[in-house]
């Protein structure tokens, strides 16, 4: 993924493709620019192709602090790489750091990173879990995703509203039941800060 090219063209000439395919006029007032739109957008939606997201973890303090920090209700895009449909929602991601922490915004920066680029929550759970767990090396990772598919909502099943939530818990969030516990209730939490 650290190296991918963008090949403007070839995607324009793919869109230009599918609107002829299902039988527009790509020279039509309102599409007649749209190849070029998408291409840029992918360029954006996908930037996650580019660079690697561990990179930004590399930036670390000592700190002596040994409990949870979690990152609730991070708001999201990615997009579903069976359908090239878009899901939305919130992540909820914490870490217990064993005496070193990363800049706030480092940890979101990742996540957003690995949701940049095709995906299913599944795996963009288990990848940032794992990406916690090997370079930050706390006592634990846990990593909770709830988000909806456009793809189960505008097709397929047809089922508007629909949450999926998947989780991957590392360390002291899958071995310690308390732990576990504590977590879960900060993300329940209906009191909000702001």
């Amino acid at each position: 993924m650290d190296n991918a090219k963008f090949d403007k063209p070839r995607i324009e000439a793919a869109v230009r493709e599918i609107l002829l395919a299902i039988g527009e006029d790509v020279e039509r007032d309102g599409l007649y620019q749209t190849p070029e739109r998408v291409a840029r957008m992918y360029e954006e939606i996908f930037a996650g192709q580019n660079g690697n997201a561990g990179d930004y973890l590399e930036t670390q303090f000592d700190v002596d602090h040994r409990e949870l920090i979690l990152f609730r209700d991070v708001k999201f895009h990615s997009m579903c790489e069976h359908h090239l449909m878009p899901f939305i929602g919130v992540a909820h991601i914490a870490y217990i750091p064993d005496g070193k922490v990363t800049g706030l915004s480092k940890v979101v920066r990742a996540f957003k990173h690995l949701a940049a680029r095709p995906q299913v929550q599944e795996r963009l759970t288990t990848q940032m879990a794992n990406l916690m767990m090997d370079k930050l090396d706390p006592l634990g990772a846990a990593v909770i995703i709830e988000a909806r598919h456009l793809c189960m909502e505008l097709r397929g099943v047809r089922t508007p509203g629909s949450v999926i939530t998947t989780s991957a818990l590392r360390g002291a969030f899958e071995a310690r039941e308390s732990t576990r516990m504590e977590l879960f209730t900060l993300i329940k939490r209906d009191e909000r800060v702001v």
